[in-house]
């Protein structure tokens, strides 16, 4: 039996799972249009019974703005040298846990200088989840091209076409909240293949409840704006069906590829910093093949995060739009779930892969691989007194759950960022 065991490696289990529940401000349904922001704000004013989100997610729309706009945003256009104090700070955070741990953390509190602090920042992990942010990035950058004039348009286009998901959104353990505006009832099951939801929806699937098939979809999207242009708005379902089906699969390969990651390749984010290769289902990946595998260290998170708050992602209006789709309004996991971030709010992305093989002695469990085990959580913090950073934080601690690793050291290093000014 040992033998065999031995002999036999085989995958068991690969999971691409992240977790984040519900983003964008719940005042914002009047914008979007997605339905859990209504549910949302029933709960709010006491008409529908469920717990209350926490503080620091009751942030308005209005209360959420770029924090790097403008000349302090130009001053980073690369990350600044290490601050002393801070890193000494960072430092002591890591020396018991594992090697694997990696690290960038930029203070961008206004009206004090900005720190950063970092600790392996160039090395390279599978991203999961935290690849979303690329095609939401992606999803920006084909609506602008569209209605390069008018912001108001383009988020039009976002709430009123609804798509259908087809295989592209399967199968994916995921949930997703689904609520029905006329019997106000919230449900959260998994999507399948005849579920439609409007563009701005499938993107808060994509992100607050990290569903990979949503992903899929928002990725389709893109591809199919990027192909049709100004004539995407009209364009109905046999048209989409008829191109996928003509294109060579390699042709297709090429063109994914190109679409979700040419937007940050051209703000200085080059591939090797970070890049996404393949859609994130089985099912997907039977119509368009992956190409190069996905990568990223936390220098490249780093490097989105700070383009993100300078208006650099594709614009200033899109840069605050996805940041809005990034604010966490309910449920928080992993390291933004810290007790010390509840009164803060926080713009969050978590994502893992696990890989697991036959080994004596060894179940593999979720998030606990032993050939790999990816856990990554990339944020945004900003407290009520003003101060805010940033962190990307990646991991590949092997046959161990890092969620509460992960969390503990949020704590830290928010005491780290508040205690050494």
């Amino acid at each position: 039996m040992k033998k065999i065991l031995k002999n036999l490696v085989f995958i068991i289990l690969l999971g691409m799972i992240s977790y984040g529940l519900d983003a964008y401000p719940i005042d914002g349904y009047t914008i979007s249009r997605i339905r859990r922001l209504m549910y949302l704000q029933l709960v709010l004013k006491g008409e529908l019974k469920a717990n209350l989100p926490v503080r620091g997610a009751q942030l308005s729309i209005e209360d959420i703005h770029l924090k790097l706009a403008g000349s302090r945003g130009d001053s980073l256009l690369s990350l600044p040298a290490v601050d002393p104090k801070l890193q000494k700070s960072i430092d002591q955070i890591f020396p018991n846990l594992d090697e694997s741990y990696s690290i960038t953390v930029l203070d961008i509190t206004e009206g004090r200088p900005l720190r950063y602090a970092c600790r392996q920042e160039k090395k390279q992990f599978q991203p999961g989840s935290v690849g979303k942010m690329l095609v939401v990035a992606a999803l920006f950058h084909e609506l602008q091209k569209i209605y390069p004039e008018s912001f108001e348009a383009r988020q039009a286009l976002l709430r009123d076409k609804f798509v259908k998901g087809g295989k592209w959104a399967v199968y994916d353990e995921h949930t997703v909240p689904v609520f029905d505006t006329a019997s106000r009832k919230l449900v959260r099951r998994v999507v399948n293949e005849n579920d439609v939801f409007s563009l701005y929806e499938w993107t808060d699937h994509m992100l607050s409840a990290s569903n990979n098939g949503a992903a899929n979809v928002v990725w389709r999207e893109c591809i199919l704006m990027h192909v049709f242009g100004k004539e995407y708005p009209g364009l109905d379902p046999e048209q989409a069906i008829a191109f996928f089906s003509s294109i060579p699969r390699a042709q297709l390969m090429e063109l994914a590829v190109e679409v979700v990651n040419q937007p940050v390749n051209a703000i200085g984010i080059s591939r090797e910093e970070w890049r996404l290769g393949s859609m994130f289902t089985g099912e997907a990946k039977k119509i368009i093949p992956g190409s190069g595998g996905s990568s990223a260290s936390p220098y490249g998170l780093m490097k989105f995060l700070v383009a993100l708050e300078s208006g650099r992602i594709v614009d200033e209006q899109s840069s605050l739009e996805i940041k809005r789709l990034l604010y966490m309004t309910a449920t928080r996991i992993r390291y933004a779930s810290s007790g010390s971030l509840s009164n803060a709010a926080v713009y969050f992305k978590s994502g893992s892969l696990y890989q697991c093989k036959a080994e004596e002695g060894y179940t593999c469990e979720k998030y606990m691989g032993n050939v790999s085990n990816y856990m990554n959580s990339v944020i945004i913090v900003e407290h009520p007194d003003g101060t805010s950073y940033m962190v990307a934080l990646m991991s590949n601690v092997l046959k161990r759950n890092s969620a509460a690793d992960h969390n503990a050291i949020a704590a830290k290093i928010d005491r780290a960022v508040l205690s050494t000014y």
